[in-house]
């Protein structure tokens, strides 16, 4: 490929659509983004507007290729997307029948537990690696054909299509064409079975969904068609398709078994990479795919925590007790003493449970709360707290995977927004005592899907050509006291027994 080939990337996530153009070295050439506007129809309920997010994405695709001279140099395209969330739509007209319904959408909860009081779990967990919950996708189908009119008439018909934001992307982008996904995304729809990389019949049987809705599931890298020319002015190949945290996975370039990503966006996610054995955890971890590239499988222990981002979101819309997110790092800095950290600092505990407890407690009932409260607490006490909800969270899961068997990495590689803060990130460093490394370009969702791309178009000819491209920008190294470590770690643990749903 020459110098000029360049990749374009689509990171359709939850609260904004973007588009990146690299070059063949992953660095970025230009960026455009749009914010996707939150709908709330009832408690417990998120939806976004499909038809949003198409007119976001074509904005943001036209935008960058106009700021980079054109389309004629592009070789490919990958997409990355919010995995779980649902789109349904008709088939003959392309047109969803309702609003997608978001992964953090609680409306299938009742019928996740009724199928648990059946006896399903287990089985839903042997063949998915995923807990029996409303996160993911197969009950929101089974919903959408159960209450939209005439639409489980429709999909028996063969006139519905299926898919996670990606598919319906793909969908729209090649007019038509291609109704497919990756192996990342289907294995989060609680549908695919992981073992074989194929939907499972059972599953669908037990939803009552027909096949026929489903897309093809295809590797990771590699061949999903070409764009519709009158799109985005030619005709592009789309070689890569991952799920936003796998993409993460992938741009940090994690491709050993034992290395150890966390993104800290609206949630955290952390993912391990296991290799070729999809290992069952035993501390309610989900098992997932990886990715796929050349018919392989490649899987990972994953540990979701619900509320991160959103944490300095609440601080600052609904509290008021700061203007911008980045002041949170000042704030919280302010009460470290000049020499060291404050003891005070870190009795009083914000357990951000506003929408459940992720891993390893799945607890969708439980709500939040701050503890510790004294005469003398002020706004900067709070917003640490804060702060440390989210590294304290991530290190409740790094020992959940230690105690399945996999050891502390030799870093956690880290990313999302809040990775900008360095107070955090040595914070993390030390609570979960482990060094925390940073990479030189933080965007490293929409940096996979375009190595990815670049793998399957073949700009890279390798894992390992992809891997050189990961520089570090910065780490941060553990210097907290192990006694002090226990302290902090223990107090946290009894305000999340204090906020959970009793039995």
């Amino acid at each position: 490929m020459p110098d000029t080939t360049r990749i374009l990337a689509i990171d359709q996530g939850t609260t904004s659509t973007r588009a990146v153009m690299f070059d063949a070295t992953g660095q970025p050439l230009a960026v455009s983004q749009k914010p996707l506007q939150q709908i709330y129809p009832a408690d417990g309920w998120v939806e976004h507007n499909p038809e949003e997010i198409w007119t976001a994405v074509v904005d943001v695709c036209r935008t960058v290729i106009a700021k980079t001279g054109g389309p004629e140099n592009i070789a490919a395209i990958g997409i990355t997307n919010q995995r779980e969330t649902t789109v349904v739509w008709d088939k003959r007209t392309g047109k969803p029948v309702m609003n997608a319904i978001v992964w953090q959408d609680r409306r299938g909860a009742a019928r996740c537990a009724d199928l648990k009081q059946k006896g399903h779990e287990q089985t839903i967990q042997d063949k998915t690696g995923l807990l029996l919950d409303s996160y993911f996708s197969a009950t929101k189908i089974e919903w959408v054909l159960n209450t939209i009119d005439g639409a489980r008439a429709a999909a028996k018909g063969g006139h519905l299509a299926f898919g996670t934001i990606d598919t319906f992307l793909l969908w729209r982008l090649t007019g038509g064409q291609a109704h497919a996904t990756d192996a990342t995304n289907a294995s989060r729809t609680m549908l695919c079975n992981i073992h074989t990389g194929s939907w499972d019949t059972d599953l669908l049987a037990l939803f009552s969904i027909p096949k026929s809705m489903l897309p093809d599931i295809r590797d990771t890298a590699g061949s999903f068609g070409q764009t519709d020319p009158g799109i985005l002015g030619a005709e592009i190949p789309i070689c890569g398709i991952v799920g936003d945290q796998q993409g993460a996975l992938v741009g940090q370039a994690c491709f050993a078994p034992g290395m150890i990503k966390s993104t800290y966006g609206t949630g955290c996610f952390v993912l391990a990479h296991t290799g070729a054995k999809a290992l069952k955890s035993r501390n309610r971890m989900l098992t997932t795919i990886a990715y796929q590239i050349g018919g392989r499988i490649t899987y990972a222990l994953e540990g979701s925590i619900f509320n991160a981002g959103t944490v300095i979101q609440w601080l600052r819309d609904n509290m008021k007790m700061i203007e911008h997110a980045e002041d949170s790092e000042a704030l919280a800095a302010s009460l470290d003493s000049p020499e060291g950290k404050d003891e005070n600092a870190g009795q009083v505990v914000l357990v951000p449970a506003f929408t459940g407890l992720g891993a390893p407690h799945w607890d969708p009932h439980a709500r939040g709360a701050i503890l510790g409260l004294t005469r003398d607490t002020g706004v900067a006490e709070v917003v640490r707290a804060g702060l440390e909800s989210v590294c304290f969270q991530t290190a409740d899961l790094l020992n959940a995977l230690r105690q399945d068997g996999i050891p502390a990495p030799f870093a956690l590689r880290v990313d999302g927004g809040m990775a900008a803060n360095a107070w955090l990130l040595q914070f993390l460093a030390d609570i979960c005592d482990v060094p925390v490394e940073r990479p030189s370009y933080g965007e490293t969702t929409v940096l996979g899907a375009a190595f990815l791309a670049g793998l399957g178009r073949g700009v890279y000819s390798s894992l390992d050509e992809v891997k050189t491209a990961w520089h570090l920008g910065s780490r941060a190294t553990p210097t907290m006291k192990p006694a002090r470590r226990t302290a902090l770690l223990e107090n946290w643990r009894k305000g999340v027994e204090r906020v959970k749903t009793q039995p």
